[in-house]
């Protein structure tokens, strides 16, 4: 034998121990084997990536799932791939432009009309460090999409989350929103020069605050809501980086980028599991990383700054609060 060739025992071992390290770093796979018969699942964005994935996991587990995307094309393609992969017919697609605000309410208005039950709401759409662009209502694109558009479709569908409970929400976040802010005096970026990526962190910690005050709104109905970070992954999402595609990316960091970087399939794994895990049943108002909880940046904390950019965003979005309890223990914030 070639002395300066491995025995295949030695290589499959070394082969194996990488990915097993690699497994660990990225958070490893979702250890629920729950499944969700007769549940009906709504994801956005869901036509590539980690939407994608998410819905793939959800539909082998037996569940309804609603692909909710802009490209319909992409969208009705998705769905059926996943049906021939997972010979799970209940899967569907369904239009949704979360950078319209009109596009929203039709997409809910079809939900409630249509389906009998909605039990897992993942809003996982994204937009990152995209140019200087403005929804069709006029909303800086990162908040429009991942803020707004998901905090009016969440409102929209409560009752119906209400009503199949017990029902989960879970919000996409990223760590990068321990770098936001949120200016409430420029939220759309209209006095500042533009930094495509401090807007990111903005919309991101927005979800968060979203997710911790819409929880303390939803305590004893029965519903949960919890956001996460699923990692670096190789997306769509990061097309305006040019992070992936990099020369510098390929080659100067190649290894670290193999070990940190998840594929879709694995970044699939925290929605997954918080979809389905019988012992997250009743945690809500949470923030994981992948697979464990973990601590949020300070700002994300703040109670008041929750309910100012619940009250802000009702208002851009023109949802009626005027019937709305005020949150326990809690005064209405003005």
């Amino acid at each position: 034998m070639n002395r300066y060739l491995l025995p295949v025992s030695v290589l499959g071992t070394a082969v194996g121990g990488a990915v097993l390290l690699k497994d660990y770093v990225t958070g490893g796979t979702c250890p629920s084997k729950a499944t969700i018969p007769g549940k009906t699942v709504i994801i956005t964005g869901a036509n590539t990536g980690i939407g994608k994935q998410t819905a793939l996991e959800l539909a082998r587990r037996g569940g309804r799932v609603i692909l909710a995307c802009r490209d319909m094309e992409k969208c009705e393609a998705a769905a059926k791939d996943i049906r021939g992969e997972t010979l799970n017919p209940r899967v569907c697609a369904r239009h949704l432009d979360l950078a319209s605000l009109r596009s929203v309410r039709e997409f809910a208005k079809k939900i409630i009309k249509e389906e009998e039950r909605v039990d897992i709401l993942i809003n996982n759409a994204a937009v990152m460090r995209c140019p200087h662009w403005v929804t069709e209502d006029g909303f800086e694109m990162q908040l429009g999409v991942n803020h707004l558009g998901h905090f009016l479709l969440t409102n929209l569908l409560l009752d119906k989350l209400k009503a199949s409970a017990p029902s989960r929400v879970i919000s996409l976040s990223s760590l990068a929103h321990v770098a936001g802010h949120i200016d409430f005096d420029d939220l759309n970026w209209q006095k500042r020069k533009y930094d495509t990526k401090a807007a990111y962190c903005q919309s991101k910690l927005a979800v968060v605050l979203f997710t911790k005050e819409l929880s303390r709104r939803l305590q004893g109905t029965g519903v949960t809501v919890n956001a996460l970070h699923p990692g670096v992954a190789r997306t769509e999402l990061g097309r305006h980086t040019g992070m992936h595609s990099s020369a510098f990316s390929s080659f100067t960091l190649g290894p670290i980028f193999w070990l940190m970087v998840k594929s879709p399939q694995l970044a699939a794994q925290p929605s997954t599991y918080l979809a389905v895990a019988e012992e997250l049943e009743g945690v809500s108002g949470k923030y994981f990383d992948a697979l464990k909880e973990k601590a949020l940046a300070p700002e994300a904390e703040d109670e008041e700054v929750a309910q100012r950019l619940w009250a802000e965003s009702a208002r851009l979005v023109g949802l009626d609060v005027s019937h709305e309890p005020p949150v326990r223990g809690q005064s209405r914030p003005r």
